[in-house]
């Protein structure tokens, strides 16, 4: 029998993956297992290198932070800059670290009130779609899940969106990281097939969605007001979603109370999503995350470029033709 060629070459890919995939995880979870003081020792020296060596996209930071607070002295924005810089790299090592934490440990740091509210919800088989920001340690927000399963007398199903990687095998590694507490990985593509996937089989979900992005152009169908720039387009998708499956939606509202401690706190904003117009749930959720957000801005992720999309290039580019938007001609 004639071998295939590509056959041959995508079984050896597929095992040159995994040998990788097994080697760079090794790699991460021997790394995660050294103790968190020696991981902030890291951080420390990280710090310097990124804050004052590399000046790890110090224009972007910059111009985020002085257009939200223009009132803001140059002292006072260097002061947020460098400590959102410090706060930075503590996010890097913590990641490493979630890949091995107990969950003893995880849950005396990262801690969260109203888990009652939320199992409530779950318990009477609606599901919820959970809203939050790049704001704390958001990815240590999946070990909610410690937290609601032993409320949960149901066969309920937790989950937040990720955005595929292009590499595969760390993609592999990222995944299986966040995943390590019991909740799935869905991509953003899957996200309603997942959720009616689960409501056809008769499990409630709920779903974590970081929704203080940059929509892509073709996205964009509503702008608001947010931290001082009245033209921010955003997200409405999830909205769509909450709406045509009846879903409460619920903000996680972060603090972060001491160097690897964060507070999370449910707040419940509607178990009845038709009470509400177009697009104003998406209003709450942002006034929600300002409020966070200007109540300790150095651990929101103002390394994003969140304003490059403006309303009048958008205006200049594209038009609205029956709800979608399209590039003019």
């Amino acid at each position: 029998m004639p071998i295939n060629c590509c056959t041959l070459a995508g079984g050896m890919k597929k095992v040159l993956d995994n040998i990788a995939f097994w080697v760079l995880y090794g790699a991460w979870y021997g790394l995660s297992l050294l103790p968190l003081w020696l991981h902030y020792l890291f951080s420390d020296i990280l710090f310097v290198l990124i804050a004052y060596v590399l000046r790890y996209r110090h224009r972007v930071i910059s111009k985020n932070l002085s257009s939200a607070y223009p009132d803001k002295s140059d002292k006072e924005l260097k002061k947020l800059r460098m400590q959102f810089y410090r706060h930075f790299c503590d996010i890097l090592v913590e990641t490493v670290k979630y890949t091995s934490i107990t969950d003893k440990n995880i849950m005396q740091r990262m801690r969260f009130t109203g888990a009652d509210k939320v199992a409530e919800i779950l318990n009477s088989g609606q599901s919820i779609a959970l809203l939050l920001g790049h704001y704390g340690n958001w990815e240590w927000v999946s070990s909610l899940v410690l937290w609601l399963r032993p409320l949960i007398t149901n066969n309920a199903v937790m989950g937040q969106i990720y955005h595929p990687l292009e590499n595969e095998v760390i993609n592999r590694v990222v995944l299986k990281t966040r995943g390590r507490m019991g909740s799935d990985s869905v991509s953003k593509m899957e996200t309603l097939r997942w959720i009616i996937g689960n409501k056809r089989d008769g499990r409630p979900t709920i779903l974590g969605y970081i929704n203080d992005q940059v929509p892509k152009w073709e996205n964009i169908h509503h702008w608001l007001t947010f931290l001082n720039h009245p033209d921010t387009p955003v997200f409405t998708g999830i909205e769509r979603i909450v709406h045509s499956q009846n879903q409460a939606v619920v903000y996680v509202d972060v603090k972060h109370v001491g160097r690897g401690r964060y507070e999370c706190e449910f707040q419940v904003i509607t178990r009845d999503p038709s009470t509400f117009g177009e697009f104003e749930l998406t209003d709450i959720f942002f006034k929600r995350m300002e409020q966070t957000i200007n109540r300790a801005p150095q651990y929101w992720l103002w390394s994003h470029n969140r304003w490059k999309r403006t309303r009048e290039e958008f205006e200049r580019r594209f038009k609205v033709v029956n709800g979608r938007v399209v590039a003019k001609s």
